[in-house]
């Protein structure tokens, strides 16, 4: 008596292949991109690409939304939607190979195409979007075959029978293995070359030339819940396009200062840091920050005033903008009056006294008191252009957004949070308000339809900083709106 034929491999079998083609693919397009751009890794291009292509309102609602989740979320469900075409495309081989082939080519081109329409995208940005397609394609075409070894197209057993069924399964999970093993070292080497780059704790920064007085203390101290007068930096927020977070060598990295200038000048870090650099107290605001918003933070900000450094350059008349470009190739439109008409606008290399963080710009970034950072707060700054608008168009820019874009007058209530309960009896409402480059002079608090009454301010540190304050009320029992 002859044993029953073992039931062939599950159609499932084509489907985990494209999944594991799609990501040896990735993890080898990851691994070149550290070496050549890594901008141009594969999640992070395609991610860009689809915050590129998203209509405002999404952005504007993600950002609202997510806050600094957002690029997590996106990146996820990028990650997601490809592998799940990836595993459609698995099941089509099983009985239509050459469709599928075409499909997983089309679907492999995706960063390569990604990587070479990013802003500021060079030539070497095609060549891990190539090595993701060549990777991808040799691993689906191997492990496809592996899978036709231990049953043919149409599920029946092989002419050689089951042994040669579990031969063949034997190999499809060997070549699956090694797919695997593939795309876990991609992503390793990857992360391992990707993310070198000199570590802020490494760097000494002068003493400013022109120091401000040392910062007073902050109603938080008395009055909990009011946001710390000065934000520490691991809570300041972040709103940016960067999908990983560009990490700098300072041997290598230079500052250009180039276009409508009579001086062009190129500078490393060090010559930075020889010129004078003053302090400033300084808040930062996000234009997608709804009223009440986390997006602000205010701090001391340490660095060469872009009028200095302009002048120094030579910026002739005829330039309206600086557009400023981020080393992962993100550009933005300033102003040039700006930058040049007195206010504290810094090319920083300081925050609290210390390197700017990582997530914030390291090792040079862009701050203009005054202005939405969308125009006036380029991170991992590497290249200032002096042009004219129509010379060029920043990213911002292309998108619809305006070109000069001026703080709004803004309050927000820390405490009480909304919906709190409370005791009847002496409550403090407090929070900070802040108009950049104008100043607070008063804020006022009305409960329920009372009237309007004036809150005590905190701490001055000047026009660009914002200012604490505090309002004491007796609260009654029941319901009341601030």
């Amino acid at each position: 008596m002859t044993s029953p034929p073992e039931p062939p491999p599950h159609r499932w079998t084509y489907a985990t292949a494209g999944v594991l083609a799609t990501l040896a693919g990735v993890g080898v397009g990851h691994a070149v991109a550290a070496v050549v751009d890594p901008a141009s890794s594969p999640v992070p291009a395609v991610g860009s690409a689809v915050a590129t292509l998203t209509p405002r309102p999404v952005k504007d609602w993600a950002i609202r939304t997510l806050g600094t989740a957002d690029k997590p979320v996106l990146t996820t469900s990028v990650v997601l939607v490809t592998l799940a075409v990836a595993a459609l495309v698995g099941l089509l081989a099983r009985g239509r190979r050459g469709v599928a082939l075409v499909l997983l080519v089309l679907l492999a081109a995706i960063p390569g195409i990604a990587a070479l329409t990013r802003s500021g995208a060079g030539a070497t940005a095609a060549l891990p979007g190539l090595a993701t397609m060549v990777a991808g394609l040799v691993t689906a075409n191997v492990l496809w075959r592996r899978a036709d070894d231990a049953a043919d197209v149409d599920g029946m057993p092989t002419t050689a029978g089951a042994r040669t069924s579990r031969v063949g399964r034997r190999r499809f999970l060997t070549g699956a293995a090694g797919a695997g093993a593939v795309a876990a070292a991609g992503g390793a080497l990857g992360q391992l070359f990707g993310g070198t780059g000199t570590s802020p704790s490494s760097v000494v920064l002068p003493r400013p030339s022109r120091p401000v007085p040392a910062t007073p203390a902050g109603l938080e101290r008395t009055y909990p819940g009011i946001s710390p007068f000065v934000t520490p930096p691991t809570d300041f927020y972040r709103v940016d396009t960067a999908f990983t977070v560009p990490r700098v060598d300072l041997s290598s990295w230079r500052l250009t200062v180039d276009g409508a200038v009579d001086r062009p000048l190129t500078l490393t870090f060090g010559d930075l840091l020889a010129m004078p650099l003053v302090e400033a107290d300084i808040t930062l605001c996000c234009v997608s920050n709804e009223v009440g918003g986390p997006y602000v933070g205010s701090g001391r900000w340490l660095g060469i005033r872009t009028r200095d450094l302009l002048a120094r350059a030579g910026i002739r008349p005829t330039a309206q903008q600086i557009l400023s470009t981020s080393v992962d190739g993100m550009t933005i439109s300033t102003p040039v009056q700006a930058l040049t008409d007195g206010r504290d606008a810094l090319v920083a290399v300081g925050l609290d006294g210390a390197p700017l963080p990582v997530e914030h710009g390291f090792p040079v970034r862009l701050v203009t008191p005054g202005l939405y950072g969308f125009v006036g707060a380029t991170k991992w700054l590497t290249r200032m252009t002096a042009t004219t608008y129509a010379g060029h168009e920043a990213y911002w820019t292309k998108e619809g957004w305006a070109t000069d874009a001026p703080v709004l007058t803004q309050s927000r209530i820390d405490t009480p949070v909304a919906g709190a309960s409370l005791r009847a009896g002496r409550v403090v409402i407090g929070g900070v308000a802040w108009a950049q480059h104008r100043g607070i002079r008063g804020v006022e608090v009305r409960i329920d339809d009372g009237p309007w009454r004036a809150a005590v301010l905190g701490p001055d540190a000047g026009i660009d900083y914002w200012r604490q304050w505090y309002s004491p009320w007796d609260a009654t029992h029941g319901p009341h709106t601030v």
